[in-house]
């Protein structure tokens, strides 16, 4: 069997469970199982595929077939043109968590500033940043010691140095404020749950999706601590659920913040917040 065959195969397989990314997905396990990149594979359809690599492949599509995450099952995913380890423990970063990325380092480039990310997960956002805020230092803060292992190792892969990741809640002392102060806490309602897409519910870590009754409760947490750990005109970005806006904005108004952008999605949902604090 060559390459083309085996991706018709995969595709078919996909297309059967209702998987509208089956061609794609295919391609991606093929590459991952050959090791090679997908455009070196889709230049040469013609190489024949080894038993060995056919079984593996086989696998690898049953589990997608599962609606398993493709994330997942290939352990990493792009994120801000870099290539980032996940797992089961971390959630996958998506596409418009780059748009609150972009904005924060126009607001910042050329300054040093202290960062600390709150539930850093994958480490994604925070690397991010630091990559391009050369000058600056981070602190990531998890409860989960497992998404903190893959945070440092992409903070290895990218040789990002200016940083540290401790096994932190919010309600641990840190000993220090921030000049920005970042978080994509959970934000679906428990109730909401239920409802998200068949990859998602079943594999994405339900500890990083849940927000409680309301899909605020983590989201009212960071703004309640932030004024103990962001210096008086520092700036707080919070990533939030679509509908969130108005309630979100309510509190941070009462907590003394000043909203000072609003990022919107590629569905033109407003998905995140950035504001100062004023000070009591």
């Amino acid at each position: 069997m060559n390459a083309l065959e085996l991706i018709n195969f995969g595709a078919k397989e996909l297309r059967q469970k209702k998987i509208n990314t089956s061609r794609l997905d295919s391609e991606i396990l093929l590459s991952k199982i050959l090791n090679k990149k997908r455009e070196e594979i889709l230049t040469n359809l013609n190489q024949e595929i080894t038993k060995y690599h056919f079984c593996k492949y086989k696998k690898l599509i049953l589990r997608r077939s599962q609606k398993e995450p493709i994330a997942y099952i290939v352990k990493e995913k792009e994120f801000w043109s870099k290539i980032f380890f996940v797992s089961p423990d971390t959630l996958i970063p998506r596409p418009e968590t780059e748009l609150l990325v972009e904005k924060l380092i126009k607001i910042f480039r050329e300054k040093k500033i202290s960062i600390l990310d709150i539930g850093t997960g994958s480490g994604c956002i925070l690397i991010s940043l630091l990559s391009e805020l050369k000058k600056s230092k981070g602190t990531g803060i998890d409860i989960s010691n497992k998404a903190l292992l893959i945070a440092k190792k992409n903070a290895d892969c990218h040789r990002i140095s200016n940083v540290k990741f401790l096994g932190k809640s919010l309600e641990s002392e840190l000993n220090q404020k921030f000049d920005l102060i970042v978080s994509n806490p959970p934000y679906i309602k428990s109730s909401e749950i239920k409802n998200l897409q068949e990859d998602i519910k079943r594999y994405e870590p339900r500890i990083a999706l849940d927000g409680g009754n309301d899909g605020l409760d983590l989201i009212r947490k960071v703004i309640y601590k932030t004024p103990s750990i962001l210096k008086v005109k520092g700036m707080l970005a919070l990533e939030i659920g679509n509908e969130q806006f108005k309630k979100v904005s309510e509190i941070l108004i009462k907590k003394n913040f000043r909203i000072e952008h609003i990022i919107k999605d590629y569905k033109d949902n407003v998905r995140s917040i950035i504001s100062t604090y004023m000070s009591n």
